[in-house]
């Protein structure tokens, strides 16, 4: 999406049916940089009393990285049409390797909220890359199938990420120079493939009318995707450490949640070609309304592990099932400007969430009362959507 999206000139030339070969490129990349950033999400708020920075800041960072990630959802679209898929990858993660190397030396709170912006930047760079690169489809089958692989893979990486916290910690420099050495390796499958999306042709990009005739309960379910997810990796690290679970305990709850979203993700893919989407949409948010009535009812580490494993098949899920309603009417040459608008609405819920619920967190719960209301609110809103749409269609 460009900073202005009235054009229609095409922006990123791309592939409507990459090769296979070229597919498992990209996803070795993204694998090895979700293990590198599922460990830095958690790493960061568990670490800040040991550089002296207070734990209230943890929501400050979090936002900063995902106002990043909204500036880059505007912004990357011409990096990649200048110099490519695969140029742009290795550039984007290099970057945020840069950005990862200041926090352990710069530990002023100023320092920090600005690597974590341009590290936000960077992976939304990283993200336009991947799923412009794979999920352009001929058909919304395609599409979904495309999307839920790659869902796969970088949660997958994610929770292989979050169990790092129990092998180095988080304190000192170690875990930094981890994370930094894994988005290295990243780039190596890039750095020596050859490996490009196939040109068939200009991808346009969304004139402002357009977007405003995208399917807003899309919208809305991307964007409460980044307000979950964007508290999920700013806020819960610390919320469990406040509620007296250890390093290693800590590992394990994250783990749960993201493990908890890969495993939903092939029943996802099903199930959207199947049924309602937005109705889909209303189930997985109820889905993460009981999961939060399970943590309230029982305190025990099972039953915590269980609750937010259930947390992250809904909050995992909402993005994918939102993604592709948005693209089930649109023609190929503007999925990839579609996609951008959605990661604009994840970045905006993914900015404000973190702040918001570091309100809630004063009290018992907090953050679990936030989830709570979030996704009940967007339950009842999806509800009446399918509702309302249903009766347009017997109406028509």
């Amino acid at each position: 999406m460009n900073k202005g999206i009235g054009g229609d000139r095409a922006v990123i030339h791309n592939t409507s049916a990459p090769h296979h070969d070229s597919v498992l490129i990209p996803v070795a990349g993204l694998t090895l940089f979700a293990i590198a950033s599922g460990y830095l999400m958690s790493l960061i708020p568990l670490s800040l009393g040991s550089f002296a920075i207070g734990s209230e800041y943890a929501g400050w960072l979090a936002s900063a990285y995902y106002v990043g990630l909204l500036l880059g959802s505007m912004l990357i679209e011409p990096v990649i049409a200048r110099i490519g898929h695969r140029r742009s990858f290795i550039l984007f993660a290099l970057a945020l390797a840069a950005t990862v190397v200041i926090l352990p030396f710069y530990t002023e709170l100023s320092a920090w909220l600005v690597s974590r912006l341009l590290a936000g930047f960077a992976v939304a760079g990283i993200f336009v890359v991947i799923e412009s690169w794979l999920l352009i489809g001929d058909n919304p089958a395609i599409r979904a199938k495309r999307l839920s692989f790659y869902m796969t893979a970088l949660y997958g990486g994610t929770t292989l990420g979050q169990l790092a916290i129990g092998v180095f910690g988080t304190a000192g420099v170690v875990p930094f120079a981890v994370v930094i050495a894994l988005l290295l390796i990243a780039v190596l499958p890039l750095l020596f493939s050859d490996a490009q999306p196939v040109c068939h042709g200009g991808h346009k990009s969304l004139s402002l009318k357009q977007i405003f005739r995208l399917s807003k309960p899309a919208m809305v379910g991307c964007m409460t995707s980044g307000i979950v997810m964007g508290t999920i990796y700013g806020l819960m690290p610390l919320a469990l450490q406040e509620k007296q679970y250890n390093t290693e305990q800590v590992g394990g709850l994250m783990a749960a949640i993201i493990l908890g979203g890969m495993i939903i993700q092939p029943v996802i893919s099903k199930l959207s070609s199947r049924m309602s989407k937005v109705l889909l949409l209303a189930m997985v948010s109820l889905l993460g309304v009981f999961a939060m009535g399970m943590i309230y009812i029982s305190g025990h580490y099972l039953v915590m592990v269980t609750g937010l494993a259930l947390l992250g098949m809904s909050s995992f899920a909402l993005y994918p099932v939102a993604i592709t309603l948005a693209c089930d009417t649109l023609t190929a040459n503007v999925i990839v400007a579609a996609t951008q608008v959605m990661l604009f609405c994840y970045s905006i819920g993914s900015a404000a969430g973190p702040l918001v619920a570091g309100q809630f967190m004063k009290q018992p719960d907090g953050i679990m009362n936030f989830f709570f209301v979030v996704l009940l609110s967007t339950a009842i809103y999806m509800l009446l959507s399918a509702v309302r749409r249903k009766s347009h269609i017997l109406a028509s």
